[in-house]
């Protein structure tokens, strides 16, 4: 492995975060306290607890879940449409360095990004509310599953897209929806039967479920089917980054 060619790109995209660093890490901590003042003083003082968890701790692994995707998700998309946009991304292909030692530092930088604002917005959290992590292994291998996955499926949208509006498609008029159904500010067992089952073909459920299982022991829905979900979303998302430099779809003109 070219790991001195990994490291450069890892570190390319890590310089380019630090240089935003106030617009990187001040949005997430403003956003997740306005969720706060919200839905969790506003609307949870008049919510009852939710599967015996206050309604402003419960909300906490949607929250997370929230930033993670649409970090993971505009970290990775941009990372590498912008050497797409200006044409470098020619050189990296042509240097003596694979498609998976690319994706490694793109997509490693991409998830390191979504996984220090993660933990800002966990540490956030725990001012406004009392945290429990009844399972922190168990929530650590989903933080870190999240990241990489969702950075792999932003890494694809960035290969995808062709001009910016493309590059903003998706996360805003799909992840961002799904995410707001997927059960982030409630249990989808206040929901009516019809719409639980509707639900369920939602996938951000299954990772929200597992992702609170880890803190509060409380589920939607089987934490081994949370597990099997978001590792084939990974597995999926790798064959097709794959399959996109191995055809340069999008890549060759």
């Amino acid at each position: 492995m070219n790991l001195p060619a990994v490291k450069v790109i890892y570190l390319n995209e890590m310089r380019r975060f630090w240089n935003t660093l106030l617009q990187s890490l001040a949005s997430p901590v403003i956003s997740t306290a306005l969720y706060f003042v919200v839905f969790g003083a506003a609307i949870g003082s008049r919510i009852e607890e939710i599967g015996g968890v206050s309604y402003g701790a419960f909300i906490v692994p949607g929250l997370m879940m929230l930033s993670l995707l649409t970090q993971s998700i505009s970290n990775a998309s941009f990372g590498i449409f912008f050497p797409k946009f200006t044409g470098t991304i020619y050189e990296i292909m042509s240097a003596p360095i694979s498609f998976f030692e690319i994706v490694l530092g793109y997509v490693g930088a991409a998830a390191t990004k979504s996984f220090i604002i993660g933990s800002i917005i966990l540490l956030t959290a725990s001012f406004f509310v009392e945290l429990r992590i009844a399972h922190p292994w168990w929530m650590m291998l989903f933080f870190v599953l999240t990241c990489i996955s969702f950075s792999l499926f932003g890494f694809i949208i960035g290969l995808w897209a062709d001009n910016f509006e493309k590059l903003q498609l998706i996360p805003l008029l799909v992840i961002t929806p799904l995410v707001f159904l997927g059960g982030s500010f409630y249990s989808i067992d206040m929901l009516p039967p019809l719409w639980q089952k509707i639900t369920l073909f939602n996938p951000v459920v299954y990772l929200i479920s597992g992702f609170r299982w880890s803190f509060f022991e409380v589920a939607d829905v089987g934490v081994a089917w949370s597990l099997l979900m978001i590792l084939v979303f990974l597995l999926t998302c790798l064959g097709l980054v794959w399959w996109m430099f191995k055809t340069g779809y999008k890549l060759k003109q």
